[in-house]
């Protein structure tokens, strides 16, 4: 489990303690179960913040998927290539580099908490921008908030070098990741298919 969702089990677990408390000392049904409700809650935020390890994959200008998920857009835009992944809750929520490079840039943008399957969301909703100098370019990655989603975090500062692949931070329940690519960038995967962060080949860059 991820260092940032260490202590959000714990008030569950803590409600779910006292319930099984006083089932022990009334024998009320009731109490056994309320412990088990909150118990259940609380291992569904653990298995929220889960962290797995990834395989990464190794070759030259890759891009690899910064979030667990589904592609939900992919076009052109402003000379380049937009490509969108939505994360649902069941997700897991770790975000990685999807390129080698410098982070040039980290900016935060007050927004609204719209579904974070509409179109409007990755232009208007709360989110993190950031830019990595690579070799063939400028790379784009937002962190947008959704309807659920209050929160995104990312790691790493500006002038902090990546792999393809290194975790770089999150976002709180259910979001998506926006991703701006240059001109010329050869892309692998096709709409409403699922990609793994760290894992998942997106394309190339040029």
């Amino acid at each position: 489990m991820t260092k940032e969702g260490f202590y959000f089990p714990l008030p569950f677990l803590a409600i779910a303690l006292i319930c099984f408390i006083l089932f022990q000392r009334m024998m009320s049904v009731k109490y056994a179960y309320l412990a088990s409700f909150f118990f259940f809650l609380a291992m569904m935020v653990m298995l929220f913040f889960r962290d797995p390890e990834r395989k990464i994959p190794t070759g030259e200008n890759l891009v690899l998927a910064p979030a667990d998920g589904r592609i939900i857009k992919i076009e052109n835009y402003d000379n380049g290539i937009a490509l969108s992944i939505f994360l649902s809750i069941f997700n897991v929520h770790i975000n990685r580099a999807p390129v080698s490079g410098t982070v040039k840039s980290v900016t935060f943008h007050q927004g609204k908490f719209f579904s974070a399957f509409r179109e409007n969301a990755f232009t208007e909703n709360q989110r993190n921008e950031i830019e990595f100098q690579t070799d063939s370019g400028i790379v784009r990655m937002h962190q947008v908030t959704g309807s659920i989603a209050r929160r995104t975090i990312f790691n790493p500062v500006p002038g902090q070098a990546l792999k393809a692949g290194d975790r770089v931070g999150l976002i709180r329940f259910g979001s998506r990741v926006d991703l701006f690519l240059p001109s010329g960038t050869a892309v692998d995967v096709v709409l409403k298919q699922k990609v793994v962060a760290g894992e998942t080949i997106l394309g190339r860059l040029l």
